[in-house]
C-alpha cells in the first residue's frame, strides 16, 4: 500500500506531528518527576514522591512531629491520561492520513470523526491542564514546610520547575489541538457543503 507523505506538507499533517511531541512532553514532564524533603535535625531524613502524587508522610523526621497528607493523583492522571490518549490518537490518525488518504477524502463521515475528537480533545487538555494547575498548587502548598514548627531543625524542599512546565505543556497542547479545528474543519463536508452553496449563490 502507498504512502501519501505530502500530507505533512499541509497544516493538519505538521499539526498531528507537532502535537504527537508535545503530548508525550506533556505527560512525561510528571511522570519523569521525582521531588523530596529533606529534614535535618542533627542527621538528614529524606522523604521523596513522585507521579501520581499521594503524599503521606507522618513524622517527618525523629524530632520533627509534622505530617503531610496530601493526594493529588486524580489530577495528575487526568492529566497524564489525556496526554496518553492524543499521542496516540496523533499517532493513529497521521496512519490514515499516510495510509487511507484516499478513503479520508471520499468518506465524508472520517473527515468529520477526526473533526469532533479534535474537538474531545482540545476540551480534555483545557479541563485536565485546569486541574492539574489546582492540583499542583495544592501539591506545593503541603510540602513547603515551616522549619520554624521543628526547633534546631532545618528543612528544605525540591524545586517543582519541572511541574510547572508541565502545566504550559497542558495549556499549549490545548492551543494546539485547538488552533487545528480550522484545518480540520475544511476537511468536512460541512465547510464544502457551504462552499458549494456560496458558489451556486453567486
Amino acid at each position: 500500500m502507498d504512502f501519501n507523505l505530502a500530507v505533512f506538507q499541509e497544516p493538519r499533517g505538521v499539526m498531528r506531528i507537532v502535537q504527537f511531541i508535545f503530548s508525550i512532553c506533556g505527560f512525561a514532564t510528571i511522570t519523569g518527576y521525582t521531588g523530596y524533603i529533606n529534614v535535618v535535625c542533627g542527621t538528614l531524613t529524606k522523604h521523596t514522591f513522585v507521579y501520581p502524587f499521594e503524599v503521606i508522610i507522618q513524622n517527618i523526621s525523629s524530632k520533627c512531629s509534622i505530617d503531610i497528607v496530601g493526594d493529588f493523583s486524580s489530577d495528575a492522571k487526568f492529566f497524564v491520561t489525556t496526554g496518553v490518549l492524543s499521542m496516540l490518537y496523533s499517532l493513529a490518525i497521521m496512519v490514515v492520513y499516510t495510509k487511507l488518504d484516499k478513503m479520508y477524502k471520499s468518506n465524508p463521515k472520517i473527515p468529520l470523526i477526526d473533526f469532533v475528537i479534535t474537538v474531545i480533545m482540545a476540551v480534555l487538555w483545557l479541563s485536565s491542564s485546569a486541574a492539574w494547575a489546582n492540583g499542583l498548587t495544592g501539591l506545593k502548598t503541603d510540602t513547603t514546610l515551616d522549619s520554624s514548627k521543628c526547633q534546631n531543625c532545618t528543612i528544605t524542599t525540591s524545586s517543582y520547575t519541572t511541574l510547572n512546565i508541565s502545566v504550559i505543556f497542558g495549556f499549549l497542547n490545548f492551543f494546539l489541538w485547538a488552533s487545528d479545528l480550522w484545518f480540520l474543519y475544511k476537511e468536512t463536508s460541512w465547510f464544502q457543503g457551504n462552499q458549494r452553496q456560496t458558489g451556486d449563490g453567486v
